[in-house]
């Protein structure tokens, strides 16, 4: 009996699913690539491999042993009971969303610092008002949390503005690829949010990370300073956010909420301080994107069917 992928990844392209099928053929696989969960579910009994993001399709594979999630963040396969096979592993698509994302935050950022949203507004009102005061990227100081793949990109991007500094805080504090000018662990983060004018999150959702940039961290920052969110919505305490944004402290660009959708009644829709986007930042209707997706999948796929180590294992205890 032959083993079986299955795919669930609906932005794929006819060549995309060539490729796919190319190379499962070449390993002894069937390749069944599926629009949606409904249309797999068939397939999933017999699924030694599956390529997907619905956590759904975890819980109906028995036979499974390798997860490979199509996004970055894995936070909803770590819940207990989510397998119906506990020994699968389980992989991400880290690496396939720093360009769509970093081009969201300059978005995010640009948008902010300009006064976009006042600007609209106006429009709006077909009112010609000109002269808001701005401010701009070139001389900032700019803190990163996260300096992994979206990290790096966001780097790369920001250093054409010319800000004072780019620092970043990971967990061994190392400088990949030395693009940062420095990089502290997290116990130096409450020193170094007293010298940042524009904070970036782009972090995982994890038990260490839960509620990270909360009161404290929050009145640390200096007036007016800007928060970008396009990691998880969790690593910030969004009550005491809306709390400084509702009295004028800070700014926020944010792309992802600690509940989703974002409630209809909550205040950040109509504050005047806050940019949000509808967890769009790396959305996956980037042609980019995807092409990066299917590349890293096939990578480790031929990783997974010559015995090597996956590449882009998660450590499930971890979360990334």
């Amino acid at each position: 009996m032959s083993h079986s992928l299955v795919v669930v990844v609906p932005e794929l392209s006819a060549e995309h699913s060539a490729r796919l099928r190319e190379a499962a053929a070449r390993h002894g696989f069937e390749c069944h690539i599926c629009m949606d969960f409904a249309q797999s579910q068939r397939f999933l009994p017999d699924a030694e491999v599956i390529l997907g993001s619905d956590v759904s399709l975890a819980g109906r594979a028995p036979k499974l042993k390798w997860m490979c999630s199509h996004f970055a963040g894995v936070d909803t396969f770590l819940k207990e009971g989510v397998f119906a096979s506990p020994k699968a592993i389980l992989s991400n698509s880290s690496g396939a969303y720093g360009v769509t994302i970093s081009e969201h935050i300059v978005m995010l950022l640009l948008e902010i610092l300009r006064r976009k949203p006042e600007y609209q507004k106006h429009i709006q009102e077909r009112e010609w008002v000109r002269r808001l005061p701005i401010r701009s990227i070139y001389g900032s100081r700019i803190l990163m949390l996260g300096t992994g793949d979206i990290g790096q990109e966001v780097c790369r991007r920001l250093r054409a503005f010319a800000p004072s500094f780019i620092k970043g805080v990971n967990l061994h504090g190392n400088n990949p690829g030395n693009l940062f000018d420095q990089v502290q662990t997290p116990e130096k983060l409450a020193s170094l949010l007293t010298d940042t004018d524009i904070l970036i999150i782009s972090l995982p959702g994890t038990k260490e990370t839960f509620h990270l940039i909360s009161t404290p961290q929050l009145s640390r920052l200096p007036d007016h300073a800007v928060i970008i969110n396009v990691g998880r919505g969790t690593v910030v305490d969004q009550e005491a956010l809306e709390e400084e944004l509702q009295n004028g402290r800070l700014y926020a660009g944010l792309d992802v909420f600690e509940k989703e959708p974002l409630p209809a009644e909550s205040v950040l829709w109509d504050s005047p301080r806050a940019v949000i986007t509808p967890h769009v930042a790396g959305d996956t209707t980037l042609p980019h994107t995807v092409n990066r997706i299917v590349d890293l999948f096939l990578e480790d796929f031929e990783n997974y069917c010559t015995g090597r180590p996956l590449l882009r294992q998660v450590d499930r205890l971890i979360g990334y």
